[in-house]
């Protein structure tokens, strides 16, 4: 079982970054990518927070453990491997180590996570982080989640078994939520389970209802279930770019 640092040492050489132009220090998103790996529209919303004078961060989980594509997609995207509450572990890690990077601001730093992403930046919030092995962590009490100030998830993995189902968060974090109606993953009811279990603990959850399917984001996705919609894209990219402004 790692610590947080160890866990960090293991993230940090596949890190991606993307500075802004100018001097620092600069306000940090860090962006876990769902089940897919880091794709096409990453890159875009990354950019978008350069832009933006974000500091972009993309944690990749599945490379740090070498794991091919084909790999994760048949046993996390299954939900046989790595699920929320263990990839947790590397949000936290991520969220504790960040701030030691060159340029960044430590009281400044948002989570960005879209689906199993975003499922891991919930489950962390369900923890207590006082005891051995939570988030499957040696040290959770040495985590240091200080200047993180929101979190942006699209199309947040909230069915069974994620925990913020059915557990209450244990820390205020404002978010902003991207629900599609046409998740085949996951009801509106199932969002507002997990959401009303985020704002409980004194969250602020702003939530953009959007006519599209899960992962509508992503380029070149065709079949019914998850299919690209460039105006909700466009959209999407906007309101994150808001909600980083917002925390300038």
């Amino acid at each position: 079982m790692d610590t947080v640092a160890e866990r960090w040492a293991r993230l940090k050489p596949s890190l991606v970054i993307r500075r802004p132009d100018g001097p620092g220090p600069f306000p940090v998103v860090l962006i876990f990518p769902g089940c897919g790996g880091v794709r096409e529209h990453l890159h875009r919303y990354a950019e978008a927070a350069a832009e933006a004078g974000w500091m972009a961060v993309t944690v990749e989980s599945f490379i740090a453990r070498g794991w091919s594509d084909a790999f994760v997609r048949t046993f996390v995207c299954t939900g046989l491997l790595l699920r929320g509450g263990t990839r947790a572990g590397d949000v936290m890690a991520a969220a504790t180590f960040a701030k030691d990077l060159p340029d960044a601001d430590p009281s400044r730093i948002v989570l960005a996570g879209w689906s199993h992403g975003a499922w891991a930046i919930m489950d962390l919030m369900t923890e207590k982080l006082e005891k051995r092995g939570e988030a499957m962590i040696a040290d959770p009490m040495n985590a240091d989640l200080s200047g993180v100030v929101g979190a942006f998830m699209p199309y947040p993995y909230v069915a069974l078994p994620a925990r913020s189902r059915f557990m209450r968060w244990r820390r205020a974090l404002d978010a902003l939520v991207i629900i599609p109606t046409r998740d085949h993953l996951a009801r509106r009811a199932d969002y507002e389970r997990a959401l009303d279990h985020a704002r409980a603990a004194g969250s602020k959850i702003e939530e953009w209802v959007v006519d599209a399917t899960h992962a509508f984001d992503e380029p070149g996705l065709t079949h019914p279930k998850i299919r690209y919609n460039p105006q909700a894209t466009k959209e999407a990219v906007r309101r994150f770019v808001g909600f980083l402004k917002a925390r300038s």
